[in-house]
């Protein structure tokens, strides 16, 4: 989606103010008042990609992929004469007089109106007349910028990393406030406070249940309107209409579309045949057309996006209003138009959604990225429990699949928002069965020892089927990307339909919905006589199933990746249930003609040994996992499913051989691949091999950094750096040509300070300092002082460092970049986007 190289041109010239731009600079005196008077309200803060040809930067724009020509150095003439040990002494020290702590109060309003994008931080003058930017009204004792190590902070920008260690030390700094309070007022405040996150689990849980039990009913409606309509209520589904009669008896009440305009023999087939292509292709255009106008971001299953958020990443607009009113809607589109896709891993975005929306309504939430990202970690798993009617393979979803940090408490939270999400749809019974889900069944019968090795077969089927289907719709995904189609993606969806359409109604199997699919192939027998359980039909049955394998496995191929809200878990179950049935079917066949065979002495005579549905459980667990290479979890949502502790095993053997063949072709699942396809800087942190070499052999050196020295610097040439040089991110250092590292200052901290500077109405030559002191004096009374915006406690590392502890680093602490040094001096930068893209052996 990304490429990973950056046109940008090289600049060897030095970003240094010209002298006489470092001379005491005279300016008009600007009478501010410290309570009567406000500054004028800062231009909003965009959040814009500044890195044009490759977006996805971790938050600073370095990366080893790019190398910009030249040191930018920033050498002032009024360099001080002093040694370097008495300047960086003289940074850091603090003056006991004029120093003081941030109050809490203090503290939590910085938090909250530097968090907004828009809102403007006045400048303020501080007792030296000199001008400082402070987010509080300026009174006696302001906070001292030596003792903000980390600098202060404001919005993240689009598709940029949060970090995480500053985030949670800001929680800390405001759960502080509340227990510091005293008294009766103050216990209820902490309890409101506390109370806020459960408010919220409590309000995405619920929400999410009403999203999916709509999302059912309607695409459940849509997909059999194809086929005909209810003539008592047009608003029913198929099912809902001819409610207590048997599935092979015919339905007075519903109407083929071939019988209302009253066609009869073949030409009732071909009638009832136009009408299934025309509302295939109405809907699945329809929802392609709602994706391509509203919200982007809605299209396919949103879980490689959703693993990369809560790896850290800001996709703005990704979990917005918007994107959750579309991806609902073209939900029940999609799912209605017959195309080989699932609605059960875009629940999980639709849960997200909700939770986003939800921790609006928090002022505790909606300021602190980390925290959010724990809500987030939460919805996913009330989204896979609607999806499946599985809380608590839901909660183990989320850990094992989705979330990059997982505490004891987000475990709790999971659970909280996944029984609320499982109660209310509960409540609702859209099926009006009493299941949470439509394909939930019940097995009666235990399987026997000898049928381990057909399980263990369709283990291997489904890694096989895993293996080949990434490669398969990753290689057409790299296809799409060249191919004039990209730019006409409205009209892919629509020929994809009619395609899906035409092919999909001679056969029917997969005429039907995957989950009505899923939930027949499931079922046991029990003497019931359709078409899977007739033994008349055996060998016709055994072909068209074979045929949906093998239609549902291209189409699903191809689909996932198009302009549709479209996800690959109901379509992987029904493959594999498809030939997890077959396996079942032949095995019974085998069984009741030969029964004097030693495998089935342990049989009853008179009694059914085999049951097909269980080899379709088994088979569509083992597809599943081959494709996604889920383990835990999809062994616990399975055991949800069908209700027995019996069949644990098996689907933990072919869950278990799925993973190993698929493995073998891939050790990335599909979701994996999507993240590298995309380009996403995702930091997976399960252990994975490193290469044995140093950081310097992959750091941006420093004859390719672009670097501020802490003085030196007017408003002029610090926007000019800022609108010729596309990254996020600089190192502060106290010279060029020392290069004594001071800290670290972001872009939009940067370009955020020198709009307040221009909003007061400061000229373009006046003086900035990023670190050291302050000049004293009639002459230079006046200045930008941007040294509390720069991070003087950023992570650094020696240069000789070997990368496995770097990666170690970045994967514990959520780094996004680690400063690399030798003796204090700065010798490179490595960052997020190099660990993810080159050095990590997955």
């Amino acid at each position: 989606m990304a490429s990973d190289s950056r046109n940008v041109a090289a600049d060897d010239q030095l970003a240094t103010p010209t002298s006489s731009r470092t001379e005491s600079i005279e300016l008009q005196s600007i009478e501010l008042e410290r309570h009567d008077r406000t500054s004028p309200a800062a231009a909003a803060m965009g959040y814009v990609d500044d890195t044009s040809s490759n977006p996805w930067t971790d938050g600073n724009g370095y990366s080893s992929n790019t190398r910009q020509s030249g040191l930018q150095r920033s050498i002032s003439a009024s360099t001080s004469v002093f040694s370097i040990t008495k300047r960086v002494a003289s940074i850091f020290s603090t003056s006991s007089e004029n120093t003081s702590l941030p109050s809490a109060p203090e503290v939590v309003n910085e938090a909250a109106a530097l968090s907004r994008s828009g809102d403007s931080t006045p400048f303020s003058p501080e007792r030296t007349g000199r001008y400082s930017l402070d987010s509080t009204s300026t009174t006696e004792g302001l906070t001292d910028w030596t003792v903000q190590g980390s600098g202060r902070r404001v919005g993240y920008e689009d598709l940029s990393a949060i970090d995480w260690i500053h985030e949670y030390q800001k929680e800390r700094q405001r759960e502080q406030v509340y227990q510091q309070q005293q008294g009766v007022w103050g216990k209820l405040k902490l309890i409101g406070d506390s109370s806020q996150v459960w408010l919220i689990l409590i309000a995405t849980g619920f929400a999410v249940g009403v999203i999916a039990a709509g999302i059912d009913i309607v695409s459940n409606w849509l997909g059999d309107i194809k086929l005909g309509y209810c003539k008592s209520s047009f608003y029913l589904s198929q099912a809902f209409c001819c409610w207590g009669e048997d599935e092979n008896d015919v339905c007075a009440n519903w109407v083929s579309w071939g019988d209302v305009l009253h066609a009869t023999g073949g030409w009732s087939y071909i009638v009832s045949y136009l009408f299934y292509i025309i509302f295939g292709v109405l809907f699945g255009g329809s929802a392609s057309l709602l994706v391509l106008q509203y919200a982007p971001y809605a299209s396919q299953s949103g879980i490689p996006e959703i693993k990369t958020v809560l790896n850290g990443f800001i996709i703005r607009g990704f979990m917005g209003s918007w994107t959750l009113l579309t991806k609902t809607l073209g939900l029940c589109l999609a799912s209605g138009s017959g195309l080989w896709l699932g609605k059960e891993g875009p629940l999980v975005h639709v849960a997200c959604c909700c939770a986003n929306l939800a921790t609006r309504l928090s002022s505790t939430l909606r300021h602190n990225e980390a925290r959010k990202r724990e809500i987030f970690s939460a919805a996913a798993a009330a989204g896979i429990t609607v999806a499946f009617g599985a809380p608590i393979g839901g909660v183990v979803f989320s850990l094992e699949q989705v979330s990059y940090y997982f505490p004891d408490k987000t475990m709790w939270q999971s659970f909280v928002c996944a029984m609320v999400a499982s109660v209310s749809i509960q409540l609702l019974n859209p099926f009006r069965t009493g299941k949470l889900v439509l394909f939930q069944v019940i097995y009666s019968r235990p399987f026997h020892k000898f049928e381990l090795v057909p399980f263990v077969l369709l283990g291997i089927m489904g890694g096989v089927f895993g293996g080949l289907f990434i490669k398969l719709n990753m290689r057409i995904a790299r296809w799409r990307t060249r191919s004039r189609i990209l730019g006409y993606p409205l009209i892919e969806v629509v020929l994809l339909s009619v395609a899906t359409s035409i092919i999909n109604f001679p056969d029917p199997f997969s005429r039907l919905q995957n989950n009505i699919l899923v939930f027949r192939l499931f079922q046991e027998c029990n003497g019931n006589p359709t078409v899977l359980c007739n033994p008349d039909y055996f060998g016709s049955t055994v072909l068209l199933l074979m045929l949906v394998c093998i239609i549902g496995f291209f189409f699903t191929a191809y689909t996932f990746g198009t302009s549709i809200p479209s996800g690959i878990l109901m379509p992987c179950m029904a493959i594999g249930a498809c030939y997890g049935r077959i396996v079942g079917i032949a095995m019974e066949v085998w069984q009741k003609h030969h029964p004097e065979f030693f495998l089935f002495d342990t049989c009853l005579p008179d009694l059914p040994c085999i049951t097909p549905g269980v080899y379709a459980i088994v088979g569509a667990a083992s597809a599943l996992g081959g494709a996604t290479r889920l383990t835990v979890s999809l062994v616990v949502i399975m055991f949800e499913l069908t209700g027995a502790l019996t069949y644990v095993l098996p689907i933990m053997i072919a869950v278990m051989v799925s993973k190993w063949v698929g493995d073998a072709f891939e050790r990335k699942g599909i979701y994996e691949s999507w993240i590298q396809f995309h380009d996403y800087p995702y930091l997976d942190n399960r252990e994975e091999p490193i290469a044995d070499i140093t950081v310097a052999e992959i750091m941006t050196r420093l004859d390719e950094l672009v670097v501020l020295t802490a003085s030196g610097h007017i408003v002029d040439s610090l926007e000019q750096i800022l609108a010729t040089q596309n990254f996020k991110g600089f190192p502060v250092v106290a010279d060029g040509r020392e290069a004594i590292l001071i800290g670290y200052i972001s872009r939009s901290e940067l370009r955020y300070a020198l709009q307040q500077a221009r909003a007061i109405g400061l000229g373009g030559d006046t003086r900035c300092f990023l670190g050291g002191s302050l000049p004293s004096g009639d002459e230079t009374a006046h200045c930008v002082d941007l040294r509390q915006w720069v991070d003087q406690t950023p992570i650094t590392l020696s240069h000789r460092s070997s990368l496995q502890l770097a990666v170690s680093m970045f994967q514990k602490l959520g780094l996004r970049y680690v400063l690399l040094t030798m003796r204090g001096r700065l010798q490179g930068l490595i960052t997020k986007k190099d660990i993810c893209a080159k050095y990590t052996l997955q």
